[in-house]
C-alpha cells in the first residue's frame, strides 16, 4: 500500500521545499544578467527572453513611474512563462511554489497523418496521487476532464488557483460530465512552443497590445484590422469585421461590453494554432479523454452505422463542444445531435421565410455530403480544444 503521509506532514514537507525553492530563485535574480547568460550556455537569437528584454527596454522609454515600467515589465515577463497574473500581497510564505513550466516542442514528424481508430476505444485513467503536493490521501481528488490530474482542493488553494467562486465550480463540476479543466489545460496559451509564442508577443507588442489589459469592441476591432493587414496588405472586408464582431459577442457572454485579457489570450493562441499547425499536428494534442468524447459524438450522429455522417451534423458537433457552458441545459447528457447553433446569426433563429428557405437549401445539401470519422477529426480539432478553458466564453465561434 505503500506510506500514507498525513496532510500536515505533506504540507509541512511542500513548504520547506517551497521556501528553498524561492530563495534560490531570489539568488538568482540578484545575480547579474551576464552571469546568468553564462551559466546558461547562452541564448539563441529570436528566444522569448530577448522579446521580453526589448520590451522592457522599449517600456523603459514610455511610462515616466518606475511602478508602470515594472508592471509593464511583469506582465511580459508573465505573457512570456504563460503565468496568470500574481498579485503583489500574494503570501508565498503560505502558498506552495508553483511549478516551472517548459513550453513544448514541436517533432520533426508531427503533421504526418495519425491513425486514431473509431472501433479501438481507449482506457480513460485518472492519476492517483495529486499533481501538486504528489501524495494519495482518502479525501475527495478533483480530476481534470482533459488530462489524467487530479488535484486536493486544499493544494488548488495554497496555489492561489482556487478563489471563493471558482471554488464552489470545481466542487459542483469536477465530477460530472461536463467537469473541470485544471491550471494547466484551462490555459490555451501553455500549447504553443517558444517559437509560436514568439510570433504572437511580436503581434500583440506591433499592434499596441498592453498584457493583461481587457479590451472593448473598438480595441479589438482595431486589432483585428490590423493583424489582417499585416497578414493580407489588404483591408477587412465588411463580412469578415462582421465575423470578428461575432466572435467578440462569443468572447463576452455575459455582455459586459468587453473581454478579459485570459478570454482575449485563448482566442488568439487557438487562432495561432489553426493558422501555424496542420489538422494533423492539432490532433496530437488532444488528450485520451478529448478522443474518447470525439468518438462519443460521431458513434451518436452515425445513427445508421455507416460510418458516415452529414455535413450539418458535423457542424452541429462544432457547436456542441461547448455546451458546457449552455447553463439552462438540465443535463449533459442530450444527444449531440440535438444541440443547436449558439451563434447569433444563426439562421434558425432568423423569423423570415427567405432564411428559411436558404436554411433548408444549404441543409439539403450539407447532408448530401458524407463525413468520415478522419475527416471528422480534421474539422473539429480546434472546436475540441477551444473547448477547455472553464470560463465561459467561447474561444472560437463555429460558423453558422
Amino acid at each position: 500500500m505503500g506510506v500514507l503521509m498525513s496532510r500536515r506532514q505533506t504540507v509541512e514537507k511542500v513548504q520547506k521545499v517551497s521556501l528553498a525553492v524561492s530563495a534560490f530563485k531570489d539568488g538568482l535574480r540578484e545575480q547579474p544578467v551576464a552571469r546568468r547568460r553564462a551559466e546558461a550556455g547562452g541564448v539563441r537569437q529570436g528566444t522569448l527572453e530577448q522579446t521580453v528584454q526589448e520590451a522592457e527596454e522599449e517600456a523603459s522609454a514610455g511610462p515616466s513611474q518606475p511602478e508602470e515600467v515594472s508592471a509593464s515589465k511583469a506582465a511580459w515577463e508573465r505573457l512570456r512563462d504563460g503565468r496568470g497574473v500574481e498579485p503583489e500581497e500574494f503570501d508565498r510564505a503560505n502558498r506552495f511554489t508553483p511549478p516551472a513550466f517548459i513550453r513544448p516542442q514541436r517533432e520533426l514528424h508531427d503533421d504526418e497523418p495519425l491513425d486514431i481508430s473509431l472501433e479501438q476505444r481507449e482506457q480513460v485513467l485518472n492519476d492517483e496521487m495529486c499533481e501538486i503536493c504528489e501524495v494519495w490521501t482518502a479525501e475527495s481528488l478533483f480530476p481534470c476532464r482533459v488530462c489524467s490530474r487530479v488535484y486536493h482542493d486544499g493544494c488548488l488553494r495554497r496555489m492561489g488557483y482556487l478563489q471563493n467562486d471558482s471554488a464552489v465550480e470545481v466542487t459542483e463540476t469536477a465530477h460530472t460530465e461536463t467537469g473541470w479543466s485544471c491550471y494547466y489545460c484551462d490555459n490555451l496559451n501553455l500549447l504553443l512552443t517558444e517559437e509560436e509564442m514568439y510570433s504572437l508577443m511580436e503581434t500583440l507588442r506591433q499592434c499596441k497590445i498592453i498584457p493583461e489589459t481587457s479590451l472593448t469592441l473598438d480595441d479589438f476591432l482595431h486589432y483585428k484590422h490590423l493583424v489582417h493587414k499585416q497578414q493580407f496588405e489588404r483591408p477587412m472586408e465588411e463580412a469578415q469585421e462582421e465575423r470578428a464582431t461575432l466572435q467578440f459577442s462569443a468572447l463576452d457572454p455575459d455582455k459586459k461590453g468587453h473581454i478579459e485579457w485570459p478570454d482575449f489570450l485563448s482566442h488568439e493562441s487557438i487562432q495561432l494554432l489553426q493558422k501555424l499547425r496542420p489538422p494533423n499536428s492539432l490532433l496530437r494534442l488532444l488528450t485520451v479523454k478529448e478522443r474518447e468524447r470525439a468518438r462519443a459524438a460521431f458513434l451518436a450522429l452515425d445513427q445508421d452505422g455507416s460510418g458516415f455522417i452529414g455535413e450539418g451534423e458535423c457542424h452541429k458537433a462544432q457547436h456542441a463542444w461547448f455546451r458546457k457552458h449552455q447553463k439552462e441545459t438540465p443535463s449533459c447528457s442530450v444527444s449531440i445531435s440535438h444541440v443547436g447553433p449558439m451563434s447569433e446569426s444563426s439562421p434558425a433563429s432568423s423569423g423570415s421565410g427567405k432564411s428559411r428557405e436558404k436554411t433548408l437549401l444549404e441543409s439539403e445539401q450539407e447532408e448530401a455530403r458524407s463525413i468520415d470519422w478522419p475527416r471528422f477529426l480534421r474539422e473539429n480539432v480546434a472546436y475540441i480544444l477551444a473547448a477547455r478553458p472553464n470560463s465561459a466564453a467561447i474561444h472560437l465561434q463555429p460558423p453558422a
